[in-house]
């Protein structure tokens, strides 16, 4: 049984450069944000396991050994880090959990991963393990910024270190701690098949953000780190105007189709932009100093001009930009546009009143707004004396 309570996290991402580009062979550059979701496993008396999601409005607990009959029950079948999940098996488990056929509202499809995660994880290294899982996160859900991710990441590192697949490498008296290369290997593993429970055919990126944290260079199914990548202040704001990133995947090929000429030109200039920008931030120091700035706000102007030219701006982002230019801060969207979120580059010389100034006129768009950072870590242990006091008092909940 396990015996020790421990708090982990996951960072969220954003796409610096490359977006829809990406779907066409060009690089993209994906890096992790520091708004974490955060997990927080303690032991479970009685044979249980619990999931509490508030987020979502989830809480469920099973009988562990209604699980392993459960478990039992798909004799033959294979339950492995690079198996993805079956139809056969991810129908049963929604039976099970008494989730309708096809549903896919996040507290539906976050329980479905939960079982799945920790039937198929416990069926390689054990037991179904007797604990008490609660999440919560700093991310806004549906917003590209990669929180299903973040959850699979912390959910694959949590039942494996209680399952005793991985170590638990917090040492007394350390704040926080991060798992060896092999370790947050399997880690990534596991969590892509979360994530592939939860989105069907996903690409790895984000799940590898949320594991090695820093920036990852994207193109044609390779994931690549940068090798070494400075920590950037950005505000980040979410326009809450909703969009299907399908529509929007689907109106650039079709302009593409349409004027091959002229947009074939413009996916190759992304492109450029992607490998100069990855040039840029793999030459700076860790705490760069502002004369790098001009050329990361050049490179931002230069695509968020492309990203409308192909069709996926949209006026909450046009106004996005326009007002924090109204403050001498560079803009340009992240993820699929059409609204959605937009990453707002902060200067170290920037004052914090300009920055405040920023947010509010943001805000009385009625936008959404968060200063934060990119190039954050990955997956880390935490201990208590680490966390600031909305992560306690949220972690804290019974």
């Amino acid at each position: 049984m396990w015996e020790r309570s421990l708090v982990l996290s996951a960072p969220g991402k954003v796409i610096l450069h490359g977006e829809h580009a990406v779907v066409h062979g060009k690089v993209a550059l994906a890096v992790a944000l520091d708004l974490r979701t955060f997990l927080r496993l303690r032991p479970c008396g009685e044979g249980r396991v619990c999931v509490r999601l508030p987020a979502v409005g989830v809480v469920r607990s099973w009988d562990t050994p209604r699980l392993q009959a459960l478990r039992r029950g798909f004799a033959g079948k294979r339950w492995a880090e690079e198996t993805a999940p079956s139809i056969e098996q991810l129908d049963t488990l929604k039976e099970f959990a008494g989730i309708a056929a096809g549903a896919s509202a996040p507290e539906s499809l976050a329980t479905l991963a939960f079982l799945y995660m920790c039937l198929a994880i416990s069926a390689k290294y054990g037991d179904v393990p007797s604990v008490d899982i609660l999440v919560w996160s700093e991310l806004p859900t549906g917003a590209g910024l990669g929180s299903s991710a973040a959850y699979a990441v912390c959910l694959a590192a949590a039942l494996l270190t209680a399952c005793g697949a991985i170590s638990c490498p917090l040492k007394e008296g350390e704040f926080t701690a991060r798992w060896p290369e092999e370790e947050l290997t399997l880690i990534n593993s596991w969590a892509f098949q979360g994530e592939r429970v939860i989105h069907g055919n996903p690409s790895g990126v984000d799940n590898a953000v949320g594991t090695w944290g820093g920036a990852l260079r994207y193109q044609s199914g390779k994931i690549t780190p940068l090798k070494r990548v400075p920590t950037l202040r950005i505000l980040l704001t979410n326009t809450k105007v909703p969009r299907s990133t399908k529509v929007l995947v689907a109106g650039v090929k079709e302009k593409i189709l349409k004027f091959p000429a002229i947009m074939n030109p413009v996916l190759d200039s992304i492109d450029a932009i992607s490998q100069e920008c990855q040039s840029v931030l793999e030459a700076m120091p860790a705490n760069p100093s502002p004369e790098y700035y001009p050329v990361l706000e050049e490179l931002f102007d230069i695509n968020q001009h492309h990203l409308n030219v192909i069709g996926v701006g949209h006026p909450s982002l046009d106004r996005l930009c326009q007002v924090t230019a109204s403050h001498g801060l560079r803009s340009k969207l992240t993820g699929a546009g059409g609204g959605g979120c937009g990453i707002t580059l902060l200067r170290p010389d920037t004052s914090p009143l300009a920055v405040e100034a920023a947010k509010q006129d943001l805000c009385a768009c009625g936008f959404e707004c968060w200063e934060t950072n990119i190039g954050a870590p990955g997956v880390t242990l935490h201990s208590s004396s680490s966390l600031n006091a909305e992560v306690l008092h949220a972690l804290s909940e019974s």
